[in-house]
């Protein structure tokens, strides 16, 4: 969207709601929470873009650089990023052909493959990382108390629907 509104069309359409349907309060919610991940999306996808990543292959790099041996089985990347074993196999083939990672045989476990982060990917992921730290991954207009209740807020969502289980 080039110029904003004049009006913020989501109260006006909770307003609309209230009149129509009933309390909006749940609807007014989850549509800002939709439009902000679109703005957060197109930031991140935008100071991504120029390292010739994505947010999901971006992930991949964060996740393989937090291993402690830099390689991780693409079972557990998978289960880690919340991700299908086909999305994993995707992410992980392109990532492969920009030479980021590399697959490897497990050493113990010869039904297993590895990722392993490579030179390249640790470069590629430190600056991807400054483009997406410099716009604060796209959340802005909020303290960093507000950031952090935000994400406890969000938590308790993901909780609440079985996301994760502590």
């Amino acid at each position: 969207m080039n110029r904003p509104l004049p009006f913020d069309p989501i109260a006006r359409a909770a307003q609309l709601w209230e009149d129509r349907v009933g309390p909006s309060g749940t609807m007014a919610a989850v549509t800002g929470l939709m439009r902000v991940q679109q703005i957060i999306q197109s930031a991140v996808d935008g100071a991504l873009k120029p390292h010739g990543l994505t947010f999901a292959r971006y992930e991949a790099l964060v996740l393989l650089t937090f291993a402690r041996r830099s390689s991780l089985p693409m079972r557990v990347m998978g289960e880690r990023l919340q991700l299908h074993p086909t999305s994993v196999t995707n992410i992980v083939d392109r990532l492969e052909r920009d030479g980021l990672v590399k697959r490897v045989p497990h050493p113990t476990d010869r039904r297993t493959t590895l990722v392993e982060i490579t030179d390249d990917g640790r470069a590629r992921h430190a600056e991807a990382t400054k483009a997406v730290t410099a716009i604060d991954f796209g959340l802005v207009g909020l303290t960093p108390a507000q950031t952090t209740q935000l994400t406890e807020l969000l938590t308790r969502v993901r909780k609440a629907t079985g996301d994760f289980v502590e």
